[in-house]
């Protein structure tokens, strides 16, 4: 099993993390996850596996994965709170125009210190990819944001 940091996402004293995780077997199987650990809770946001788990494998996957992400972190011991039973842990982000409006500034922000503004969206929102730009697509239709390129 090897378990790498993806991204973490800190909010006051309270941190959310996020693992790529990939538990690999002799014949050849493997499993690969993104996991998260949030406030004494493992949730799995994504699994591949090659072959397909059965919905009892799925249903325990936090529970295998528990103690090496406690070691990732730097835990002597597993998590404790969920038990492993895991919950979709994400900042909480206002909907509607304020939240537009918070991925506009995180956006510019992002592009004045020259970073990737996709992924600065992504860590202040603890939304995927895809529905980070979704989101960077609403603050444009909005107006908060310059048009992708120049309409002909």
């Amino acid at each position: 099993m090897s378990v790498r940091p993806a991204w973490e996402v800190r909010e006051n004293e309270n941190a959310t993390r996020w693992f790529d995780v990939r538990l690999a077997f002799t014949d050849g199987a493997h499993v690969d996850a993104l996991a998260v650990l949030a406030g004494g809770c493992v949730g799995v946001e994504d699994v591949r596996a090659q072959p397909a788990l059965s919905l009892d494998d799925l249903a325990v996957l936090a529970d295998w994965i528990e103690d090496s992400l406690a070691e990732a972190c730097g835990a002597g011991t597993a998590p404790e709170g969920c038990g492993g039973r895991g919950r979709r842990a994400r900042p909480a982000w206002p909907r509607g125009a304020e939240g537009r409006w918070l991925v506009a500034q995180e956006y510019r922000a992002a592009q004045r210190d020259g970073a990737d503004p996709v992924l600065a969206v992504m860590c202040a929102t603890g939304h995927s990819r895809r529905k980070a730009l979704r989101l960077i697509g609403q603050a444009r239709d909005a107006g908060l944001l310059a048009p992708r390129r120049a309409r002909r």
